[in-house]
């Protein structure tokens, strides 16, 4: 039987960490997708990174496969898809699911809260999925 930490082990080894500055490098490279996994009542909040788009942690799988009938088509599996969440968690089990449905590009920034502290761009509008 498999736990939450085993669980959070293996999203880690799995998906990069990256910070602030990695993510801002990596947007501006490769046009890559910025995914908020926070539930909206978190988004509503806080506000979000400038650009991303919120799917909850919840609808990740369905809008992510081309197959669903809730698949976003920003979702492409050429393009870099940076995660993040309120703490790190979410976005490290949302990178490994996105790595085993085959994105290559996967990276886990963590927590917002280190995005907005570092002086990026956040915007309190929400961008709605699909």
């Amino acid at each position: 039987m498999i736990n939450v930490k085993q669980l959070m082990e293996a999203a880690n080894a799995a998906v990069p960490r990256i910070t602030p500055a990695k993510a801002q490098q990596i947007i501006a490279q490769d046009d890559a997708l910025v995914v908020d996994v926070r539930d909206a009542q978190e988004v509503e909040k806080t506000g979000m990174i400038a650009g991303a788009v919120n799917v909850s942690r919840g609808m990740l799988e369905f809008r992510a496969d081309p197959d669903s009938p809730y698949y976003d088509k920003r979702f492409d599996k050429s393009r870099s898809v940076i995660l993040y969440c309120a703490s790190g968690g979410r976005s490290a089990l949302s990178a490994k699911v996105l790595k085993d449905m085959g994105y290559r590009q996967v990276f886990n920034l963590g927590a917002f809260k280190d995005w907005a502290e570092s002086g990026a761009p956040v915007e309190s509008a929400l961008v709605p999925a699909g």
